[in-house]
C-alpha cells in the first residue's frame, strides 16, 4: 500500500504544479522502463565480466610465455594483453589473410576446439631464430615449407601446454594440438554464426612485434561460463609456494643450451706458419697426454678432465669440479 499524503502535503503539491515548479511530464517518464536494443543475430553470450576474467587468465598466460619462449628463441620476449571482445566467428575468419598460422587446439575435457592465431611475421622470426639466424622476418610473405611447419607445430605445442596453469582456477584442462592450418579457407571449424570471445596478445621478440589471437567459442566454454567471473577466479587462486617456484626455475634452467668446450692445450706460432698450415701438419701443445685438461662452460672454467674415447668417439672424463671460491 502506498504512502498516504496529508492535506498540507497535497496543498503544497498542487501549488507547485500550478506555479510550474513541478514538471508532471518528468514524473510520468520516471515510471517508464528503459528499453535496450537487443540484436538476436548476435546475442551477448559473453558479458563484460566474462571478458575481464579471460583477460586475467591470459595475463597470467602471457607471463608464462615471456619466461618460456626465450629458452627456445634465445631472445628477450615481452607479452601483454591488448584487448578482448566478442564477435561472431564469420567476422574473425573473414579478417584472416593468407598465409596464416592457425593452431587448432582441443580443450579436453571441454567440447569443441580453441583456435590460436599467430601473426606470420612472428612465425618466420621464430623459425629464423631457431634455425640459427638473427630472428628477422621475411620482407615478403610466402607459404610455409614442410620443415617450417614442423617447427611451427613445435612452437604452438609449447604455447598450448602453458595454458594448463592459467586455466587451473577455472577447470583442469588437458589440451592437445589437432593440426596447424595456413589457409583460412580450411579453418571453418566453427559455425559462422556462433559467438566467440577473442583475447588479443601482443608479443615482442627482440625487435619483431606481432599479435596472437585466442579464439574461444561460447560452445566450448558454456559448461564453465559461470566460473568466468573475477570473484570466483580470485577465490580459487592458490599462491605458489617458494619451493614450487624454485622447482619451476630449476626446470626452466635445465632446458637452456650452454656451450661446453675442452681446451687440449696452447702453443704460440708465427702468422707465417699459421697461414702455411696444411693437412697432416702437427702442432706441439704445452700439455702431456696424461695431463688434466680444462673444461669450460661458456667462458668459465668449470671442470678438469682426462682425455679418452667412448664408443670410438673422442671423450673426456671429469676428474674435479672447480668451485667459485677456487
Amino acid at each position: 500500500m502506498g504512502e498516504i499524503l496529508s492535506q498540507s502535503e497535497i496543498d503544497n503539491l498542487l501549488k507547485a504544479m500550478s506555479t510550474g515548479e513541478l514538471d508532471t511530464d518528468k514524473i510520468a517518464h520516471q515510471d517508464e522502463k528503459q528499453v535496450k536494443n537487443y540484436d538476436f543475430a548476435r546475442p551477448a553470450k559473453f558479458s563484460k565480466e566474462h571478458l575481464r576474467t579471460l583477460e586475467f587468465i591470459f595475463e597470467h598466460y602471457g607471463r608464462l610465455l615471456s619466461t618460456t619462449l626465450p629458452v627456445y628463441v634465445r631472445k628477450h620476449v615481452q607479452v601483454s594483453v591488448v584487448s578482448s571482445e566478442t564477435v561472431v566467428f564469420s567476422e574473425f575468419s573473414n579478417a584472416l589473410i593468407n598465409p596464416v598460422i592457425l593452431g587448432v587446439v582441443n580443450f579436453n575435457p571441454l567440447p569443441g576446439t580453441v583456435i590460436i592465431d599467430l601473426a606470420s611475421n612472428l612465425g618466420f622470426a621464430m623459425i629464423d631464430r631457431m634455425l640459427g639466424g638473427q630472428g628477422v622476418p621475411l620482407k615478403k610473405g610466402r607459404d610455409f615449407s614442410e620443415i617450417e611447419l614442423t617447427i611451427i607445430e613445435k612452437i604452438i605445442t609449447i604455447c598450448m601446454q602453458l595454458m594448463r596453469e592459467p586455466w587451473k582456477s577455472v577447470v583442469e584442462i588437458d589440451p592437445f594440438l589437432e593440426k596447424v592450418e595456413t589457409n583460412p579457407q580450411f579453418a571453418q571449424l566453427i559455425s559462422p554464426t556462433d559467438m566467440i570471445a577473442i583475447v588479443t596478445l601482443n608479443i615482442k621478440i627482440g625487435d619483431v612485434e606481432g599479435l596472437m589471437n585466442m579464439c574461444l567459442p561460447y560452445f566450448t566454454l558454456e559448461d564453465v561460463i559461470d566460473k568466468l567471473n573475477t570473484k570466483y577466479w580470485f577465490s580459487t587462486i592458490k599462491d605458489s609456494s617458494e619451493e614450487d617456484f624454485q622447482q619451476y626455475v630449476e626446470m626452466m634452467i635445465r632446458k637452456v643450451d650452454v656451450p661446453v668446450k675442452v681446451q687440449l692445450g696452447t702453443n704460440t706460432i708465427t702468422v707465417n706458419d699459421f697461414s702455411n698450415l696444411q693437412c697432416g701438419d702437427i702442432i706441439r701443445l704445452d700439455t702431456k697426454t696424461d695431463s688434466e685438461l680444462s673444461v669450460y662452460v661458456g667462458n668459465i672454467k668449470k671442470f678438469t678432465a682426462l682425455p679418452g674415447t667412448s664408443d670410438d668417439k673422442y671423450a673426456v672424463r671429469v676428474t674435479s669440479v672447480i668451485r667459485e671460491e677456487e
